[in-house]
């Protein structure tokens, strides 16, 4: 886990509640980082810095891909 890429950063654990989901579709490895700290805690989003999206290395193009999609959608 320790070579997965950063691709996105979060704010709150409901941003990213579709594009979980798609990565998991596309069977693409990858953890959310600070996810439970923030989901007790959503107030230190800014001092822990988000949710960090992690990929695997392999992955990280298509899981950018997905987030470009889905940005373009709305």
């Amino acid at each position: 886990m320790e070579n997965f890429k950063k691709v996105a950063i979060f704010s709150y654990s409901g941003e990213y509640v579709i594009l979980q989901h798609l990565l998991e579709l596309a069977e693409i490895r990858f953890i959310f980082q600070n996810e439970t700290m923030i989901s007790v805690l959503p107030f230190h989003s800014n001092v822990e810095g988000g949710i960090k999206l992690k990929v695997h290395p392999d992955h990280v193009i298509k899981a950018t891909e997905i987030i470009t999609s889905l940005t373009k959608e709305n």
